[in-house]
């Protein structure tokens, strides 16, 4: 977000001559409020003075930047003011504060004030630059100065002049999905090139695993003639406030694109609005499956880091660890292997409290943030373990709603205490006493009978169980029916049972394997584009990104996702037949050597992924037919 989109002229004073500090902040908080940037002006100096307590925001240098990131802040924004004679702002160098930029953020804005924070202190380490500042004579000249800075240090963000010149580009569209990694990309890919064919000027935002990419300016946002959001998790959309906006799964950014495209040129969409400061994100359906689907994601994507990363430690643990040594502490006998279960552990632990969490913050916001967490924790203590931690999530987040409407009532001096203190007591108490008293008998008891049914499956219940897991992986790759098979996976490993996921891991791998396969030995059936992607799903497959099967699937699903499903399912059910088991929740053929019956696994593997092969040459027609 650029520093000329969010200062305008009204918030810009040269030449101020503040006595005190206190003075300062009172000149710029009125500059901020003659911008149209708060809703209350009281309320963001009393964040702002909050931040100031826990340190001076005068970083020396002559430099003060200021901020808040309260819900006193309508829109994001900045006010300026030079001081040539200097002020005393307790700067850490104990010099006088001449060039002054408050930041504005809102409570629910992402991190716009880091962001901001960051460019504002790239561009002010140049002397030249600061000078140039204090010795502009009027507010144009002190735009431009800034303008001309950023478009040197920040070149690549200028390279499409044409569309900024001319106003800005005709469709802006959001794209991102539960992990980041593939869908959020390619509807983005598929987007931006069916906007070229159709001679329509797009821009793309990702909010991959990495963060949000290309980023869409608020002067983009301005001129835009529609907005489109594919997601299949919570974007920032207070941002589109007032603009005809379609929110849509990510699914359709890949296989709707062209429909997605006309309707936004056309206007064909419902104007989008913030109520209340509060984002709303919804398919044009209404609430339904798909917002119960977007609140999960949501949970499950920033769970992922957590079981990622802590699972293939602990499963380290294991590798690295000797079992002679005390077969009662496998994992922990050696220093290095103690050190990996502990952080792995720790890591892990995080799982179900974060899952919980982020559900109910998708459904009410940042308060029921923390009544999530601790449902979910609550429910990781209780044994009602995954399951307890989903209803936790769904339960708190609809227990801040419901808060809400009540505490709605209370005067209006009150608004204040609600986020700290009224929302997280009455929300804590009664999650803990839903969680205690109802879920975790309830949910332990089933999760009791599951974990006891499966160790009684026979041979040939489990072979079956591993057929439908690594199948659900293959049906729409990436999908809800792919993320159920996952999470059920993932769920498995914290109770125990780790067969569970090495089918569903071997389930993810076979599709984009067997794609590259059939491009290589069946070359009459793949466009030239289509073999020069299939070499690529070599390195997906093998990582386990099922993913890169969908470009394949959407341009022929009939024959690619049967043969796909068919193919993986072979390979579950043999990864069960051979108890191959699996403790690390990622990394394809990168934790190989932690899996158990790892060569029957790699069998079943290249088993699975030569009948998909197989299949997709027997079935798909010859291109030139």
């Amino acid at each position: 977000m650029k520093i000329t989109e969010l200062l305008s002229r009204e918030s810009i004073q040269l030449g101020a001559t503040p006595k005190s500090k206190s003075e300062a902040i009172d000149t710029l908080v009125d500059l901020m409020e003659k911008g149209g940037k708060l809703n209350d002006r009281e309320g963001y100096k009393k964040g702002v003075l909050e931040r100031e307590a826990s340190g001076t925001t005068g970083i020396g240098e002559g430099i003060a930047i200021p901020h808040a990131k309260v819900e006193a802040v309508k829109y994001p924004g900045l006010s300026s003011m030079t001081v040539p004679e200097g002020v005393d702002y307790e700067s850490l160098d104990g010099e006088p504060s001449k060039l002054f930029f408050m930041i504005a953020a809102p409570a629910e804005g992402g991190d716009v004030h880091i962001e901001v924070l960051q460019r504002l202190s790239m561009l002010l380490m140049n002397e030249n630059f600061r000078n140039d500042l204090l010795n502009a004579k009027d507010v144009d000249t002190y735009l431009d100065i800034i303008d001309k800075a950023e478009r040197e240090k920040f070149a690549e963000e200028y390279e499409d002049e044409t569309h900024q010149n001319s106003g800005g580009y005709d469709v802006l569209a959001v794209t991102a999905c539960p992990t980041g990694i593939a869908h959020t990309f390619m509807a983005a890919e598929n987007l931006a090139t069916k906007g070229k064919e159709k001679g329509i000027s797009i821009k793309v935002e990702t909010n991959g695993s990495g963060g949000a990419k290309n980023v869409l300016t608020a002067e983009e946002i301005k001129n835009a003639k529609c907005i489109i959001v594919a997601a299949d998790k919570k974007v920032e959309m207070t941002r589109f406030n007032g603009k005809k906006v379609i929110v849509t799964k990510v699914a359709d950014g890949i296989h709707k694109a062209d429909e997605l495209l006309d309707r936004a040129v056309a206007g064909d969409a419902p104007v989008f609005h913030a109520e209340g400061g509060a984002e709303e994100q919804q398919t044009e359906k209404g609430k339904g499956l798909h917002t119960v689907y977007v609140d999960l994601m949501n949970g499950v994507s920033n769970m992922l880091p957590f079981v990622i990363g802590g699972g293939i430690l602990i499963a380290l643990a294991f590798l690295f660890d000797n079992y002679e040594i005390n077969p009662a502490n496998f994992g922990s006998n050696t220093p290095f292997a103690a050190f990996l279960k502990q952080v792995g552990d720790s890591a892990f632990a995080f799982m179900l409290p974060v899952l919980a969490g982020f559900i109910a913050s998708s459904i009410g916001d940042r308060p029921a943030l923390a009544v999530g967490f601790v449902g979910g924790y609550l429910a990781k203590e209780g044994g009602s373990g995954f399951l307890g931690a989903l209803a936790a999530g769904f339960i708190a987040g609809y227990l801040i709603l419901a808060l809400k409407k009540i505490f709605d009532k209370l005067p209006q001096s009150l608004e204040g205490i609600k986020p700290v203190l009224l929302y997280p007591l009455c929300g804590i108490f009664l999650i803990g006493a839903i969680i205690i008293f109802i879920i975790n008998p309830i949910v332990g008891a089933i999760n009791t009978a599951l974990f006891n049914g499966l160790n009684s499956m026979g041979s040939s219940s489990k072979i079956l169980l591993g057929v439908i897991l690594a199948g659900m992986m293959s049906i729409d790759m990436g999908g809800p029916i792919n993320k159920a098979a996952y999470v059920f996976g993932t769920a498995s490993i914290t109770e125990g049972n780790y067969e569970m996921m090495a089918a569903v891991m071997i389930g993810g791998m076979v599709p984009p394997l067997a794609i590259a396969l059939a491009t290589t030995f069946f070359k009459n059936k793949f466009t030239e584009a289509e073999k020069k992607s299939g070499v690529v799903n070599y390195i997906m497959g093998l990582s386990f990104i099922t993913e890169g099967a969908i470009p394949f699937a959407a341009s022929d699903p009939i024959h690619v996702i049967p043969s796909c499903a068919i193919g993986a399912a072979v390979a579950g059910g043999m990864s069960m037949f051979f108890n191959c088991t699996l403790m690390a929740p990622h990394g394809g053929l990168f934790v190989l050597p932690v899996i158990g019956n790892s060569v029957m696994y790699l069998v079943s593997l290249v088993v699975g992924s030569l009948i998909g092969m197989v299949l997709l040459g027997i079935l798909k027609k010859p291109v030139n037919q």
